[in-house]
């Protein structure tokens, strides 16, 4: 998907935790790890905005778009690098 979710850069930033940013954004662990690892299909602008408030960003410092192209490409290279080629 053309869509990264850098979360966890903002996490590591904040230096919080997966677990406090759940309970604080209002949402499960296991919603934000699907949200966190961009295997969500979508997300309320509500939690969006809870998330920027939480982690005070802004909603580009958390989602940004990447071409198609450059996606396989990474994750070629990620294929790549676990095989060993």
């Amino acid at each position: 998907m053309p869509i990264a979710v850098d979360i966890d850069v903002m996490l590591a930033r904040r230096k919080m935790s997966v677990g406090e940013l759940a309970e604080r954004v209002g949402i499960t662990p296991a919603n934000l790890a699907v949200l966190k690892n961009g295997r969500a299909k979508a997300v309320r602008f509500s939690t969006l905005a809870a998330l920027c408030e939480v982690l005070d960003c802004q909603p580009g410092d958390l989602l940004r778009w990447e071409a198609e192209d450059a996606v396989d490409e990474s994750a070629e290279r990620a294929a790549e690098a676990v095989g060993g080629e």
